[in-house]
């Protein structure tokens, strides 16, 4: 039987009050890339639809509920483009809608080919309570076919569904990718860091994990300090400086030199050597939901396809 609603635009078309736009919110406020995918839409519902999207950028951390309802608004206006519909998945997970979001984010899969979302799909399979498929689900694309920092937030979902099964040790082994490296911080390393602390303590391991969890705070603090470079990659070096007692006490101390190591370290994104001056001032700051509003209908026929 054809399939006349391949898209789920029935899903986001049920009787929806469009959240009010405010007069300083512009399309132009929309990433550019993304205002690229509205091309196909007249102007005045590309500009509607961007302004929602904005609005969603810019509630989503903190009035999740609200950033939902512009998200479904983008989405009656613009159902077909990826963007609009990644969107509403995004919006979906963030009210605790797992439902909805896994369901959207097929959607999204399908529409643009792309497997970014892997990992959100795989916590989406997790927050239903699905340990099983989660990890069926994350086991389907090869790993070395995804973006790095998707790879890593995917070996994290992976991990989570490990524990909601119990099985921390293999929870540990997910972790233990070639990312998880101490001595360089990536945007997406604290995560990982965290994470690993976090199954560390579940074993029991708690001097392991509180080494994680330095590195992960080391990392963060590097990370704020550097560019906002969309690759950055900044060295963290340990340094043990030792001072010669018999030394006169008015000399200065020998200060080791950074240098080669900035040479090492040069990447695309730009690298910043960490001082232990600058480590040692790291503290700890380790990185409600109202209830979801009624699901838009489920399209059956689109999630059998799926699977």
């Amino acid at each position: 039987m054809e399939d006349r609603d391949p898209y789920g635009i029935k899903a986001v078309r049920n009787r929806h009050d469009d959240p009010e736009l405010p007069d300083d919110v512009q399309a132009k406020d929309l990433d550019r890339v993304a205002r690229a995918q509205l091309k196909t839409l007249s102007k005045e519902n590309a500009d509607d639809v961007a302004r929602h999207l904005a609005m969603v950028a810019r509630l989503i951390e903190e009035d999740a509920q609200l950033a939902y309802r512009h998200a479904v608004s983008a989405a009656r206006r613009a159902g077909r483009i990826a963007i609009v519909r990644e969107t509403l998945a995004i919006a979906a997970y963030s009210i605790g809608d797992f439902a909805l979001a896994l369901r959207e984010l097929r959607t999204y899969r399908r529409i643009s080919g792309n497997n970014d979302q892997l990992p959100m799909m795989v916590d989406s399979e997790r927050g239903m309570g699905r340990p099983d498929k989660a990890l069926e689900l994350g086991r389907s694309v090869p790993r070395e076919t995804l973006p790095v920092e998707v790879q890593v937030e995917l070996a994290i979902a992976m991990s989570g569904a490990r524990l909601d099964l119990e099985q921390a040790d293999r929870a540990l082994a997910e972790l233990e990718i070639a990312q998880l490296d101490p001595d360089t911080a990536f945007s997406w390393s604290p995560a990982l860091f965290d994470a690993y602390a976090t199954v560390l303590e579940e074993l029991g391991r708690d001097d392991e994990a509180e080494e994680w969890w330095q590195r992960s705070d080391r990392a963060q603090l590097a990370l704020e300090g550097g560019s906002d470079g969309e690759d950055e990659t900044v060295e963290i070096i340990e340094e043990d400086v030792v001072f010669d007692e018999s030394a006169d006490d008015d000399a200065p101390a020998d200060t080791p030199t950074k240098d080669s190591a900035e040479d090492e370290g040069a990447t695309d994104g730009g690298d910043t050597d960490i001082s232990a001056g600058a480590e040692d001032s790291a503290t700890d700051g380790r990185a409600t939901d109202e209830p979801a509003q009624d699901d838009p209908a489920r399209d059956n026929a689109e999630q059998e396809t799926d699977k």
